[in-house]
């Protein structure tokens, strides 16, 4: 029989790298609802609702968590916009950050958005005047693109 030691964890100080992230591009009379962060690294900066998926947590039910918990809605899911990664690394080039996003895309069911956790602002946007905001890496590109699957669901 061998002996083993147990490997030292190369992380063992660090964030473990990447995390994965859900988000959900939800519309309603043809707009899109976006939340304004409220925390470093993107504060002031807006993108869709959406955050860490915890441990044991299905990527859907983690979207809907998080837009519940950011703005007070609750909307139904249609289906996977895209998964992306969002990289952000420090001024020297080391990372600082990796997120793997799953991004869904639904309706809006009930409730009047208000910001909650994690948000500044929540507002619900004219589709036609997303990119004249500060965005989240990759933001406008995963709204345009669920905004066409739902009119293709719808229609």
């Amino acid at each position: 029989m061998l002996n083993r030691q147990p490997m030292e964890n190369p992380h063992k100080n660090q964030h473990p790298w990447p995390r994965a992230a859900a988000s959900a591009a939800i519309f309603r009379e043809g707009k899109i609802l976006l939340a304004q962060r409220s925390k470093p690294l993107l504060k002031g900066v807006w993108s869709l609702p959406g955050g860490h998926i915890e441990p044991g947590e299905k990527a859907r039910q983690a979207a809907l968590r998080e837009l519940h918990e950011e703005t007070g809605i609750t909307a139904e899911l249609r289906g996977l916009a895209d998964v992306v990664d969002v990289i952000m690394s420090h001024d020297d080039g080391s990372l600082r950050a990796h997120y793997v996003i799953s991004a869904f895309y639904g309706v809006w069911l009930k409730d009047e958005a208000r910001p909650q956790s994690d948000c500044m602002a929540v507002e619900w946007v004219d589709i036609s005047e997303v990119s004249n905001r500060p965005m989240t890496q990759g933001t406008a590109a995963i709204i345009k693109h669920a905004a066409e699957l739902l009119k293709g669901v719808q229609d």
